[in-house]
Parts: C-alpha cells; sequence; structure tokens
C-alpha cells in the first residue's frame, strides 16, 4: 500500500514540475509587460510622446500609444476607428458618453496595460486585453451616469447588425435602459467588452487598479499598477504558479510520516 502511495505520489510531483515548467516558459515568453502597446487595429508599435491628443485622450500625451487622428476619432459617433454607433438606441447622454470616449482612450493610449495582453486569432488585431483591474469608482460612476441612456444589448462586441456599414440593434433586440441590461455597475464594466474588464475591489490611488480617469499634473498612476503586476506575473515560479497542486502533492508524504 505504502509502495503504491509512493508510486502515485512521484508521478504527481512529475506532473506538477511539467505544468509548473510550461506555465514558467510561458510567463518568460511574455517578457514586455511594461510600457507596451497592443498590436491591434490602430496602435503604434511603441509608445511615445503625443503632445496634440485630443481632449479626454490628453492625460496620456507623455506617452501614448494612440496617434493624434486616433485620439480624435475616438471622440466621434461613429469614427473610422470601428464604425461604432453610442446612439444605436437614442442620442446617448453627454455624461453616460464621455465614459465610453474614456474608455476607448484607455485602450487605444495606454501603454501600461501589457499585464493584461493576450493574444488573439481575430481579423482586425492579434492581441486584446483581458480582466483589466478597473477601479471600482470608475466602474461605478460609469454606470451611475449611463442610468438614463438606453441600449438593446449586453455584450457590445458582437451581435450586431452591421448592414448599413455601422452597429445596429439586432432583430427583436429591444431597446432598454442601461440597468435592464446593466442591473449593476460589475456586470456593466465585466461584460461589455466579453471580459476586458474585471471590476476591482481596489479603489482609485490603491496602487492595484488601473484608472479610466486620472490628473496627467499628478503623473500616471497606472505605471505603478502595470508594475505591481507584472513583478507579480514575472515572480511566480513552477509551484507559485500551482499552489494547490503543490498542497496535493505533499498532502501523501505528511501521511506516510
Amino acid at each position: 500500500m505504502a509502495q503504491r502511495m509512493t508510486t502515485q505520489l512521484l508521478l504527481l510531483l512529475v506532473w506538477v514540475a511539467v505544468v509548473g515548467e510550461a506555465q514558467t516558459r510561458t510567463a518568460r515568453a511574455r517578457t514586455e509587460l511594461l510600457n507596451v502597446c497592443m498590436n491591434a487595429k490602430h496602435h503604434k508599435e511603441k509608445p511615445g510622446p503625443e503632445d496634440k491628443l485630443h481632449e479626454q485622450c490628453r492625460p496620456w500625451k507623455k506617452n501614448a500609444c494612440c496617434s493624434t487622428n486616433t485620439s480624435q476619432e475616438a471622440h466621434k459617433d461613429v469614427s473610422y476607428l470601428y464604425r461604432f454607433n453610442w446612439n444605436h438606441c437614442g442620442e446617448m447622454a453627454p455624461a453616460c458618453k464621455r465614459h465610453f470616449i474614456q474608455d476607448t482612450c484607455l485602450y487605444e493610449c495606454s501603454p501600461n496595460l501589457g499585464p493584461w495582453i493576450q493574444q488573439v486569432d481575430q481579423s482586425w488585431r492579434k492581441e486584446r486585453v483581458l480582466n483589466v483591474p478597473l477601479c471600482k469608482e470608475d466602474c461605478e460612476q460609469w454606470w451611475e451616469d449611463c442610468r438614463t441612456s438606453y441600449t438593446c444589448k449586453s455584450n457590445w462586441h458582437k451581435g450586431w447588425n452591421w448592414t448599413s456599414g455601422f452597429n445596429k440593434c439586432p432583430v427583436g433586440a429591444a431597446c432598454q435602459p442601461f440597468h435592464f441590461y446593466f442591473p449593476t455597475p460589475t456586470v456593466l464594466c465585466n461584460e461589455i467588452w466579453t471580459d476586458s474588464y474585471k471590476v476591482s475591489n481596489y479603489s482609485r490611488g490603491s496602487g492595484r487598479c488601473i484608472q479610466m480617469w486620472f490628473d496627467p499634473a499628478q503623473g500616471n498612476p497606472n505605471e505603478e499598477v502595470a508594475r505591481f503586476y507584472a513583478a507579480a506575473m514575472s515572480g511566480a515560479g513552477p509551484w507559485a504558479a500551482c499552489p494547490l497542486l503543490l498542497s496535493l502533492a505533499l498532502t501523501p508524504l505528511w501521511l506516510l510520516s
């Protein structure tokens, strides 16, 4: 019995080591986590100064992944960027629309999203962001300011009618107040762009969540956030990556001792 348990233990340890090594190799392959731009539709290859960024995108002017032209287009209702119509269920309230503009500026301009960049196989981009920890206040205010606006879908990445060259509500999708499709701030921020964001429990200024809004005169707080998560990712060895498996592997040793 003891010999059988020892054999099973050795097999489990080997498997854990292989999985851990594979995860470590994956982490090492993505060495550029800081000050990087996504390989996407309109992003620059490398971040750098852009003195003439437009209005809400100006906080990134010292170091941006977007061009001046991209920043200007980000403020239009139906721009050449993605031909997306914010007013698909009537005029979107200005207080609501400014959050979508800011969301676009963050996505297009920020060089601090490296820890959350993932490869994708899509015709219009090779990379996307996934589960960016958005500061809870930014999400809550976004939801609050959009309560009086209307939409017809909870996932804005897919399912639209594009036959007219820009997005329209699909057949059978009724326009309803935002809170009908997004009953909570978390549902809004997590689901609208297919998990691009994951609302954080941390607050603005904590150094642990990405701020959509910030005062550039005080510096870019997202630089510190990116450094924190990049360090956490690069410092995880095979056992750190699989703490549960390590615990399971060590349990038979304790039983046999």
